[in-house]
């Protein structure tokens, strides 16, 4: 398993709809609001970098309201 945030900025106003729409999908482990140059960030866990590009492609990318997203891939310390 895998995991990534994706910071997500949307149209203004459309925080909550869109919050809506992605909160009931099985890939995501924590949706937050935030204030500054982004506007949500998501916790997303995926089995492999395959999955993560599905979920870009068919789920992110279909939200009309989404303007923009940056995904960051998590990784740990080995030490």
């Amino acid at each position: 398993m895998m995991e990534a945030f994706v910071l997500v900025v949307v149209k203004p106003g459309t925080e909550e709809k869109v919050y809506e729409t992605l909160r009931g999908n099985e890939k995501i482990n924590e949706i937050y609001r935030v204030y500054g140059e982004y506007d949500l960030i998501l916790r997303v866990g995926v089995s492999s970098i395959e999955e993560l590009d599905r979920f870009h492609d068919e789920v992110l990318r279909r939200i009309k309201n989404i303007e923009m997203t940056e995904t960051l891939i998590a990784s740990s310390y080995r030490g």
